[in-house]
């Protein structure tokens, strides 16, 4: 029986196929618990498999002494007089994490039999035929979440060999494996770049793409797979579970991003261009815009006319409001937007004709043709002394 810690195999099976895409399965064993591991990806390129690794290495918390594997392009670049001469990226990742990555004998399947049993349980499991009726995964999330319940209930089941639950037996292997390091080994999964606070979009190479939202001010890391029409941008973030990829894109050229409309809020607010939130940022305009409704509607018709002087009447309006009365001058202003009067003193010319409509006065016993005083009172208050007299 294999010691603790010390072996972790690996192999593929071939997954279901997601949007009309045909996937793979990784399958990876413990040779001590059999433990067993099972995630679904897109493809077997380098950084899929470090990508892999690394999420295996966090589910079964910690690192393995030797992790074995076939003879893949991955690990292996050639044989020489019988001897593999490995993919010096995969020896730099094995030395990060402080394991040894090996591979079986060519033809040789019973040094791993194990992982090879593992891959037909978990294909039976997971690959829909016409036995179990099972129709093809509407979508990778889908296939995800199936992979990790057949994770749990494999694991929670006892084994035929060690008569125990490889749940139970997890332990004693962690306390022989090596740390997880807190980050993964990046260097394989491309250009390093930042997601902007304020949208899930990055840039690389003249296109842009979306992300999603979750990673707002996050790192991720872009590279390109495939060519020609077959080309793809893949996406990949490292999180606490490990590096996962977050989206795969056709190639985007300057000015037609490629978007994916589930990487952005649900409750996110629909911009219509052309309507813009209108926001006081500075007291001046604060005044302006509390006379109301009116003066909002003024200020998005006069800018969209390119209004001159706007600023100055603004003023003059807000100095009006304070002699006439808010709703007066907000009731100008917005007869003022509506017909597009937006000329030096066209408010005021406004405000004088609706005063003037409201009537002539006479005196009489009970009412003066005497102006009154309030409105220049609203125009500033009287200064006081110290002891409350007026000055």
């Amino acid at each position: 029986m294999a010691e603790p810690g010390l072996w972790l195999q690996y192999d593929y099976g071939d997954g279901p196929v997601v949007g009309g895409v045909k996937t793979v399965l990784f399958i990876a064993w413990l040779a001590f618990s059999r433990f067993r591991i099972v995630i679904p990806l897109r493809d077997k390129t380098l950084a899929s498999v470090f990508m892999v690794l690394d999420r295996t290495f966090r589910l079964i918390g910690g690192i393995p002494t030797y992790v074995l594997t076939d003879n893949e392009k991955t690990v292996t670049t050639m044989h020489i007089a019988g001897v593999p001469v490995r993919n010096r990226d995969t020896v730099s990742f094995a030395k990060y994490y402080g394991t040894t990555v090996l591979t079986c004998q060519p033809a040789d399947p019973a040094s791993k039999g194990g992982v090879e049993r593992s891959v037909q349980i978990a294909k039976a499991d997971l690959v829909p035929t016409a036995t179990n009726l099972r129709n093809e995964y509407a979508s990778f999330a889908d296939l995800e979440a199936a992979c990790q319940a057949f994770m749990s209930e494999i694991n929670e089941k006892e084994h035929r060999v060690t008569k125990r639950c490889p749940i139970d037996l997890i332990g004693q292997e962690q306390e022989r494996m090596h740390p997880v390091p807190d980050r993964a080994h990046t260097i394989a999964f491309g250009l390093s770049r930042k997601v902007p606070v304020n949208t899930p979009m990055v840039a690389f190479e003249s296109g842009q793409y979306s992300v999603p939202h979750a990673l707002l001010g996050s790192e991720v890391f872009v590279r390109v797979h495939g060519v020609a029409e077959a080309e793809q941008i893949i996406i990949v973030a490292a999180g606490r579970d490990g590096v996962r990829e977050v989206a795969r894109h056709g190639r985007a050229r300057p000015g037609s991003p490629k978007i994916d409309d589930e990487h952005f809020p649900t409750d996110a607010t629909q911009k219509v261009p052309g309507v813009y939130a209108v926001t006081a940022n500075s007291p001046d305009e604060e005044a302006f815009l509390m006379i109301g409704h009116g003066a909002h509607e003024w200020l998005r018709e006069a800018a969209a006319a390119g209004t001159s002087r706007m600023r100055q009447k603004m003023g003059q309006a807000v100095a009006l409001s304070r002699l006439h009365g808010r709703e007066r001058v907000d009731e100008v202003l917005g007869t003022a937007a509506a017909y597009g009067r937006f000329g030096t003193g066209d408010v005021a010319s406004l405000l004088a004709h609706r005063v003037a409509d409201q009537g002539s006065r006479s005196a009489g016993e009970d009412a003066s043709l005497a102006q009154g005083t309030v409105g220049w009172q609203a125009m500033s208050s009287p200064s006081t002394t110290a002891d409350g007299g007026e000055l």
